[in-house]
């Protein structure tokens, strides 16, 4: 087992949310369930541990995460099915393992702790180590590539589109001067250099790197392109009176769910369960303060 997966080991990941997404989830008493989003599998546990589920199929395309995952799941045994894959790939391993239905559905769209907290993985602007931000570490393009080859207009355009970032021009003018000397190697690099063109001081508590730090991280591991996959073939695989849960940390993922799920309850054979997203109560931001963004929506087949 790699070294990450011992990581955790120490200190589980909590999974935002698991109480909400739980009860939704397990309502209907299903038999098949898919975490699209495995991570350390918190709350893949939650849901094994309160249910009678014959099945949990794990997907991820962190393979540091499986190991974790597997590692905490292990007591399951056989009711437990894992995947190395990302969840736009879900019909095909669905249809590898041939479930053709399942009753319960969940993507977690947030980063994992694991990867987060790991400075080598390069996600965080708090901790120095390689640019790196690939959630698959078998994909060849990583942030330091990015950030070293793209042009300035498409790197502005990637950290206002991914960022939301509106002095995203400047950013990407303080980048390119940068690298002439030499590559831009490290997250203190960078970060740095975002400091240089924002200034150091957060504004309402954001530090002025949070948005293009996310900029990079998006646009390296395609996630917005993934999540358009699973809102498409994720609802279509649910069982009639089966749910889909989806769990979104900004406006950039929340949109495009909240958007797939409106559209499908007009179509007439889904029901919206939850009308305004939900959110964590305050006891639970006061234990996991990385759970303060969090926006629950989910959706039901339905019967008739």
């Amino acid at each position: 087992m790699g070294s990450a997966a011992h990581k955790m080991t120490g200190s589980l990941h909590k999974p935002a949310m698991a109480d909400e997404a739980c009860e939704l989830m397990l309502a209907n008493r299903p038999a098949i369930i898919v975490d699209a989003t495995l991570g350390a599998g918190g709350h893949a546990e939650a849901l094994l541990e309160r249910s009678a589920c014959e099945r949990l199929i794990g997907l991820d395309r962190d393979a540091h995460a499986l190991a974790a995952a597997a590692e905490r799941l292990a007591r399951f045994g056989e009711r437990v099915t894992l995947r190395h894959a990302d969840f736009a790939a879900l019909d095909s391993v669905l249809d590898e393992l041939g479930v053709a239905q399942v009753a319960a559905l969940l993507a977690d769209l947030g980063m994992s702790s694991l990867a987060l907290d790991d400075s080598e993985r390069g996600f965080s602007f708090q901790l120095d180590g390689p640019l790196d931000m690939r959630m698959d570490q078998d994909q060849t393009v990583s942030a330091r590539d990015l950030v070293n080859e793209e042009s300035e207009a498409g790197l502005a355009q990637l950290i206002r589109a991914y960022g939301e970032e509106r002095h995203a021009r400047r950013i990407a003018r303080m980048i390119v001067a940068a690298r002439r000397p030499r590559p831009i190697e490290t997250t203190f690099e960078l970060r740095s250099i975002i400091e240089r063109a924002l200034g150091p001081r957060r504004i309402a508590g954001v530090h002025p790197a949070t948005r293009t730090f996310q900029a990079l991280r998006i646009a390296v591991n395609h996630e917005l392109e993934s999540l358009a996959a699973l809102l498409s073939s994720g609802p279509l695989r649910l069982a009639p009176g089966g749910r889909m849960v989806v769990l979104a940390y900004h406006s950039l993922e929340d949109r495009p769910v909240k958007e797939s799920f409106r559209a499908l309850a007009r179509g007439g054979d889904f029901v919206a369960i939850t009308g305004k997203p939900m959110r964590p109560s305050a006891a639970e931001v006061a234990r996991n303060p990385r759970a303060r963004s969090a926006r629950l929506r989910s959706i039901e087949r339905s019967t008739r």
